[in-house]
């Protein structure tokens, strides 16, 4: 089988009911890409030229393996080499389950939320995924819940294989942060139709690539041996598991029920900053601690 790699999405369902929607789907040949491009769609059963010979590929059935979950992450597309894993589930958003997932080995146009694009190396977990909301009032309170659920992930591999504590910090309002420095970020769109917002959320996370800052991997390595660093698909089996579960509580009792969870994974509390307040024709600096977020609903 002839495959061009940078335009193949591989589909893949955990349970019957996604596969036949991935069969339906690669029948119908309905996924497209934004700029038109051409898509050639396989199953999981037809990726074996797909996947590297060096183990760097993203592995469906471990990751498949490692969620316990009802909606989220159960359907997967999983390419690769791609441009935007976001482009893809937000262009095809009323073709693909809600909940489904996109994963790429190496991306080429990643996005931020300033519009900033780069490429993300092999070794970054670079994935997203979608979910509808009705309540315009919260939506923006969604990439809290994600950035907390990240965290927690890894924290919950490591625990599950014995390592050292990884102390993931979320930088207000979508960065993640590790002794310092960097190390992945959150990205939410939305567009409302029948009166639903679809949700896109888009998360990079460096796992194994020190490059261009640190990885979680670069803390481990000094302290256990290359066979128990963590994995992309482990950290992603446990965020799905962590994600399910904050966004049911988030969804029935709003924001409240993960604050103090949060607030002891942020950055800021008890930070010292400069606000300036413009007082007639002077502008006042103030110095301020922060303690906690102001959630309005």
């Amino acid at each position: 089988m002839d495959i061009d790699a940078s335009c193949s999405l591989v589909l893949y369902g955990k349970s019957s009911v996604e596969t036949d929607t991935a069969t339906r789907l690669k029948n119908n040949n309905v996924l497209k890409l934004p700029d038109n491009s051409k898509v050639s769609i396989f199953l999981q059963s037809e990726i074996k030229n797909l996947v590297r010979d060096d183990d760097s590929s993203f592995n469906l059935s471990l990751f498949m393996n490692s969620i316990s979950t009802h909606r989220f992450g159960r359907f997967l597309i999983w390419s690769p080499y791609l441009s935007s894993t976001h482009d893809v589930v937000s262009h095809n958003f009323s073709e693909i389950p809600v909940g489904s997932v996109c994963v790429s080995d190496i991306q080429l146009k990643g996005r931020g939320r300033t519009k900033n694009v780069w490429e993300s190396p092999k070794g970054c977990l670079m994935y997203s995924f979608t979910l509808e909301m009705e309540d315009g009032r919260v939506v923006p309170l969604i990439q809290y819940v994600v950035s907390l659920a990240v965290t927690e992930a890894v924290k919950d591999v490591c625990d599950k294989k014995g390592l050292s504590y990884i102390d993931v910090k979320i930088k207000w309002p979508n960065d993640l942060y590790l002794n310092g420095l960097k190390i992945g970020g959150i990205l939410c769109t939305s567009t409302y139709r029948s009166r639903k917002f679809l949700v896109s959320v888009g998360v990079g996370l460096n796992v194994d690539n020190e490059q261009p800052t640190t990885c979680l991997n670069a803390v481990l390595k000094d302290v256990c041996p290359p066979s128990n660093l963590l994995k992309r698909e482990e950290i992603l089996g446990a965020f799905f598991n962590k994600f399910e579960n904050f966004f049911d509580l988030f969804m029935e009792q709003g924001f409240k029920s993960l604050e103090e969870l949060y607030y002891r994974t942020w950055l800021h509390s008890g930070q010292r900053v400069i606000a300036e307040e413009k007082n007639e024709d002077q502008v006042v600096q103030n110095v301020v601690t922060i303690q906690l977020l102001e959630m309005t609903m």
